[in-house]
């Protein structure tokens, strides 16, 4: 199982980069919401993502993390072998 735990995360590009090194993206991937979507649904799992102080994050990214939030939501509705976890 591949994990990726988001910690004191308060930058996109920070995001981005903790769950492509974890969830091993290709060293293609752009950085954006549109390619974290297609990477999402097709990247080898099962895949663990937690996400630690939640708030910390939405208070940072605003209306960035409430899009981040429904495309991991998307995600996991579409594979059975992806979590996700707000701590």
């Amino acid at each position: 199982m591949k994990t990726c735990r988001l910690q004191q995360l308060t930058k996109l590009d920070s995001f981005y980069q903790q769950l492509s090194v974890a969830f091993n993206f290709p060293v293609d991937f752009e950085r954006d919401m549109d390619a974290l979507w297609e990477t999402l649904i097709v990247v080898e799992g099962p895949l663990e993502l937690i996400w630690e102080r939640p708030g910390l994050s939405r208070d940072a990214l605003g209306e960035d993390y409430w899009m981040l939030l429904e495309i991991l939501a998307d995600a996991v509705a579409e594979r059975d072998d992806f979590s996700f976890t707000l701590r």
